[in-house]
């Protein structure tokens, strides 16, 4: 059993930037593969990043390439989701979650989820 609890969201202006945060209980967290979701009001939720188990690999969403970072700290059982230049649009609740397979497979194959964390991007 896993479980994530995510931080670090808030209020931020357009061109700012947040560092999400999520933990993982349990040894086994290198284990997994950890993504990144995101679901703005009236939307499906949607792919943003994921990683690797070792952190070796990412992928990315095309609407936030070259802004988002995702990493991980196996040794604190942690995943980071670093967002800069922020837009009004990345506004969503931001979940993390953890699949026990490769880190490239659909959202459906996502075996845990944390609870999500409100980021608010103002104009």
């Amino acid at each position: 059993q896993v479980q994530l609890v995510e931080s670090g969201g808030g209020l931020v202006q357009a061109g700012g930037s947040l560092r999400l945060s999520c933990a993982s209980s349990g040894r086994t967290f290198s284990s997994y593969a950890m993504g990144w979701f995101r679901q703005a009001p009236g939307k499906e939720r949607e792919f943003v990043a994921a990683i690797s188990w070792s952190g070796g690999s990412t992928l990315y969403a095309d609407s936030v390439k070259g802004r988002f970072t995702i990493s991980r700290d196996n040794a604190k059982n942690t995943v980071y989701l670093q967002m800069n230049s922020l837009k009004p649009e990345d506004t969503a609740v931001y979940y993390c979650a953890a699949v026990y397979s490769y880190y490239d497979v659909p959202q459906k194959r996502y075996n845990y989820w944390g609870q999500g964390t409100q980021v608010t991007v103002s104009s």
